[in-house]
C-alpha cells in the first residue's frame, strides 16, 4: 500500500477532525485575505479619490513681503520685488525624480480687470489640465475651446447677470459665455476663467504665471520628496504642500494596515494552534496503528510521511475555501469601508497564491512535531494496546 493512500483512506475515516481542521484553517485564511485585500482596494480607492481632488502641490512665485502692525492691530502688509513665474520654467517640473507621481500641472495666470463696471479677478487656465484637476467643477454649458469664450464663475455669473450664451466685453474685445460652474463653494465661484494665453496677452504678463497647482498621485504619497526637488529646479519659487488631506487620509489607511496585519498574526498563530491540536489528538488516536506500521517494517521518514501528508491535503483544501470565503467577506465589506459606493475589488493572483501558500505551510509547520511524536513511538509500548 502505497502512503498517500494511507493519508487518503485516514482522512476518509476521520472526517469530522479533518472537517473541524479544515474550518479553523479556512476561517484563519480567509480573515486574511479579507484583511489584505480591503486594505490594498481602499488604498487604490483613496488613490483614485487623491486624483479627483485636486491639487496638494502649491508653486507662488518668492517674494519679500512685510507685514505691519500697530498697537496689536494688523494693518495688512507691503510686498517686495513681487515676481512672476516664468512659463518656460514649469517644463522642470517634469523632470523631476518622483515625476511618475505627477498628474497634472496646472499654471494660471491672474489679473484684475473691469466688466460691465464691476472689479472681477481675470484666471487664465489650460483648460485640459484644469479639468482634469477638478473632477468636481459641474459646468453648465461647455468649457471655453476659443481665445473669445470665457467660464464664469457661478457668483461671477450673479454680478455681471450673465449666463450661458451670453456675451461680455472685457479691456475691450468680445468674449462668448460658453458655461457657467454650479456653486463651488470656493472662490472659483467669484472667478473668470480664459485660455491661458490669452490671459497672458490681456492682462500683460506673456509667458508668466501667478501660480502653479500640481496634482500628485498617491501612490506612495513622497510629497515631501517632490516638494524638495521642485524647490531644488526652482529656486525662485515657494513650493508648499497641501498636506491636510494628503497626511489625514494616508495616516487613517496606515493604521487599519496595521491593525490587519496585527488581527493576521493573532490569526495565524490560532489557526496554527487549532491544526497543532487537532494533529497531535489525531496522533495520539492512532497510538496502535502506527505501532503496527513500525512493526511491519515502516521507518520513522514513512510515519512522518503520512502525517505531514494528511496535514498538507487537508490544509490545501482549506487554503481554496479560505481565499473564496475572504475574497466573498471583501466583497460584501467594501462598499461599506471604502469612500465611494463604486469601489472596485481588486482580484490579485499573488494573494491567492499566497493564502494558499500560507495555509499549506501552517499546517506542516503546525503538524512537524505531532508527526516527529508519531515516528519516534516504541512500536512494543503502542501495540500493548492491542
Amino acid at each position: 500500500m502505497k502512503l498517500h493512500t494511507i493519508s487518503i483512506n485516514n482522512l476518509r475515516r476521520r472526517k469530522a477532525k479533518m472537517v473541524f481542521l479544515t474550518v479553523g484553517l479556512a476561517v484563519g485564511v480567509a480573515t486574511i485575505v479579507t484583511l489584505v485585500t480591503l486594505t490594498r482596494s481602499m488604498s487604490s480607492d483613496i488613490e483614485r479619490k487623491m486624483d479627483e481632488f485636486g491639487a496638494n502641490i502649491l508653486i507662488t512665485p518668492q517674494s519679500n513681503g512685510l507685514s505691519l502692525t500697530y498697537g496689536g492691530i494688523s494693518l495688512g502688509g507691503v510686498t517686495f520685488d513681487q515676481h512672476e513665474i516664468r512659463e518656460a520654467d514649469l517644463s522642470r517640473i517634469k523632470t523631476i525624480k518622483n515625476r511618475r507621481n505627477i498628474s497634472a500641472i496646472s499654471p494660471k495666470v491672474l489679473g484684475g480687470v473691469k466688466v460691465q463696471g464691476h472689479d472681477v479677478l481675470l484666471v487664465g487656465v489650460d483648460f485640459a489640465s484644469e479639468l482634469k484637476m477638478k473632477q468636481w467643477w459641474n459646468i453648465f454649458g461647455d468649457a471655453p475651446k476659443t481665445d473669445h469664450e470665457v467660464l464664469l464663475g457661478s457668483d461671477a455669473s450673479k454680478v455681471l447677470n450673465a449666463s450661458t450664451g451670453d456675451s461680455i466685453a472685457i479691456k475691450g474685445e468680445t468674449f462668448k459665455v460658453a458655461g457657467v460652474l454650479d456653486q463651488t463653494g470656493s472662490q472659483d465661484d467669484a472667478l473668470v476663467f480664459a485660455q491661458l494665453a490669452k490671459a497672458q496677452r490681456m492682462l500683460g504678463k506673456e509667458g508668466k504665471v501667478s501660480l502653479v497647482e500640481v496634482a500628485a498621485l498617491c501612490s506612495g504619497c513622497p510629497i515631501g520628496d517632490m516638494v524638495n526637488q521642485m524647490a531644488e529646479l526652482l529656486p525662485d519659487t515657494k513650493v508648499s504642500a497641501i498636506q491636510q488631506v494628503v497626511e489625514g487620509r494616508l495616516k487613517a489607511l496606515d493604521q487599519f494596515k496595521r491593525f490587519s496585519y496585527a488581527m493576521a498574526g493573532v490569526v495565524v498563530l490560532i489557526g496554527s494552534l487549532v491544526v497543532f491540536v487537532t494533529m497531535m489528538g489525531n496522533v495520539n488516536e492512532r497510538t496502535t496503528e502506527i505501532g503496527v506500521f513500525r512493526a511491519i517494517g515502516f521507518r520513522k521518514s514513512h510515519i512522518m510521511r503520512i502525517i505531514l501528508l494528511e496535514a498538507a491535503l487537508v490544509s490545501l483544501f482549506a487554503g481554496f475555501i479560505g481565499y473564496g470565503a475572504g475574497m466573498g467577506g471583501a466583497k460584501l465589506a467594501l462598499p461599506l469601508m471604502a469612500e465611494t459606493k463604486n469601489a472596485h475589488l481588486i482580484w490579485d493572483p499573488y494573494v491567492a497564491a499566497g493564502s494558499i501558500a500560507l495555509a499549506v505551510t501552517l499546517g506542516l509547520i503546525a503538524s512537524l512535531y505531532p508527526a516527529l511524536r508519531a515516528s519516534r513511538m516504541d512500536p512494543t509500548e503502542a501495540l500493548r494496546a492491542l
